[in-house]
């Protein structure tokens, strides 16, 4: 592999012409504003009535907030335009969007919050279209852990083909779409862990996290690593930076691989903490009823 080296110089002639290159989409800008809306006005509601913390906690809104922060920061900030000149600065908001934003945000636990947000009546018209057997079986269908780490892996993959890379690189329709599948799918990812873990034990979240690492790092290596331009649209573009495009190609590898991997496995880590936290939970109370047991008798 070769050294990335980059002159300084030359990264700050690059850069000053788009540091205020902000991307004002409509359609990005409308879509957080009214996430942003209906978050905290159903948690104002929620709080009003409940008091603060009830419900939902205050790390948890925190949470949301960066996680809603982080989401604007990669679409909306300049970091969005370098990602059309440099591969690192487009991995670098991939990452963003499936390892901060969508994690913290799923933390933050905003549909039952924003369904709060919403009139009465309308509320009511969602949570009963909610019981209906078509999305029912969505959700049995796409939400279940085995099914959310698979759409996760295989969006990941396909996306990296260097083929459809480009096409999102020169069309911006079809980079929305890509933006749009990277972070649908990891809220769905990391959703379908934490509730797994809630609902039916930890092990299999563990399993699919660490996983997840596996795989994610293999593709962050086999980018590092390759010997040749993979994703050729960049080679007009990276010499400005100071970096050939293989040069540029091993930053964004490293990036994939390395920082992307820790956050899995920290997860992973933090999952098992919680699982070996509910066998001793458990075994404390398989405890206090045979005490009882023996007790009575």
């Amino acid at each position: 592999m070769n050294t990335v080296h980059a002159n300084p110089a030359l990264l700050g002639h690059a850069g000053s012409g788009l540091l205020w290159k902000w991307e004002l989409d409509p359609l990005v800008l409308v879509s957080l504003a009214l996430a942003a809306f209906f978050y905290q006005r159903g948690l104002s509601r929620l709080w009003c009535r409940a008091g603060v913390g009830a419900g939902v906690k205050r790390w948890e809104a925190i949470a949301f907030w960066c996680g809603w922060a982080t989401l604007s920061l990669s679409l909306v900030s300049p970091l969005h335009a370098w990602g059309n000149q440099l591969f690192a600065a487009h991995m670098t908001q991939h990452e963003l969007l499936m390892l901060i934003a969508a994690p913290l945000i799923v933390l933050g636990r905003p549909l039952p919050i924003m369904l709060i947000a919403l009139p009465p009546g309308l509320a009511r018209d969602v949570a009963r279209w909610s019981r209906s057997s078509v999305w029912t079986l969505f959700c049995r269908k796409f939400s279940n852990a085995f099914a959310a780490w698979l759409l996760h892996a295989v969006i990941l993959w396909v996306w990296h083909i260097p083929v459809l890379f480009q096409a999102a690189v020169n069309d911006r329709h079809i980079h929305a779409l890509q933006h749009a599948s990277f972070f649908g799918s990891a809220v769905l990812f990391w959703w379908s862990a934490m509730q797994g873990a809630r609902a039916a034990g930890y092990g299999a979240a563990v399993l699919y996290m660490f996983t997840t690492a596996m795989h994610s790092g293999l593709l962050g290596a086999m980018i590092t690593f390759a010997g040749s331009v993979w994703y050729p649209g960049y080679e007009q573009t990276a010499p400005a930076w100071g970096l050939t495009a293989l040069e540029d190609q091993q930053l964004g590898g490293l990036i994939m691989w390395v920082p992307a991997c820790l956050v899995y496995i920290v997860a992973a880590l933090a999952l098992l903490a919680g699982w070996m936290r509910e066998s001793e939970r458990r075994t404390q109370q398989w405890q206090s009823r045979a005490a009882g047991i023996r007790t009575g008798a």
